[in-house]
């Protein structure tokens, strides 16, 4: 059990949440991060489908590493991707029919998702099956921080609200603020206003982490 969680292997999880975060610092997955960011509930549900087909792909493509020739690798990939994405596309129409609608063809662009076939190429194709669960795991995460940062942002701000799983839409902003004169920023519910959040996230990141400045 010590060997499953090693400081090694902890890594694999907690790096990219920070240092090695694949949005911000491998600038992988950025598209889906400025298409489904409007609201809070389609940004978890697309962030913990990603995660899920990551972490099964990866360990899918592990077991098969040593008997898949190289020339069709890539094809071999995809097609575990695929229905992988497949399966997830399902389970949310049987039992989130409503955020299904929202994230409409999104869903099936998580084929197209930079992280999972970087990952699969840069560490499940060379790791065993458990790092490499590990590895999907938390890219995954560090996919669903910067998504959720980023939704709540732009929901706050853009709607004076924010919309839960399970729980609806819950208003944060007081009516009493809006008596006084405040007003919604329509701008924020707007995809360049994505790009503008993403981007202050990537440039505290690497204001407080000097290692990430490129040379």
């Amino acid at each position: 059990m010590s060997e499953m969680f090693s400081k090694k292997n902890l890594k694999l999880i907690t790096n990219p949440l920070g240092e090695d975060n694949p949005i911000t610092v491998q600038v992988l997955g950025i598209c889906s991060a400025l298409a489904v960011t409007v609201k809070v509930e389609p940004a978890i549900v697309m962030a913990i489908s990603v995660t899920a087909v990551l972490a099964f792909a990866n360990v899918i493509i592990s077991l098969l590493r040593n008997t898949i020739p190289s020339r069709i690798r890539i094809i071999v990939q995809l097609v575990v991707i695929a229905a992988l994405v497949i399966l997830v596309d399902q389970i949310l129409k049987a039992y989130a029919y409503d955020v299904s609608k929202q994230l409409s063809v999104f869903v099936g662009l998580i084929i197209t998702n930079c992280i999972l076939m970087g990952r699969l190429e840069a560490f499940a194709l060379g790791n065993k099956p458990w790092p490499s669960f590990l590895d999907g795991i938390g890219n995954g995460s560090g996919y669903a921080l910067i998504l959720v940062i980023v939704a709540v942002t732009r929901e706050i701000f853009g709607s004076g609200s924010i919309t839960l799983p399970g729980f609806g839409e819950m208003k944060l902003i007081p009516q009493a603020f809006y008596d006084m004169g405040y007003s919604n920023n329509g701008l924020m519910i707007l995809p360049p206003m994505a790009l503008i959040v993403v981007g202050i996230i990537i440039w505290v990141q690497r204001a407080r982490n000097k290692e990430l400045i490129e040379s």
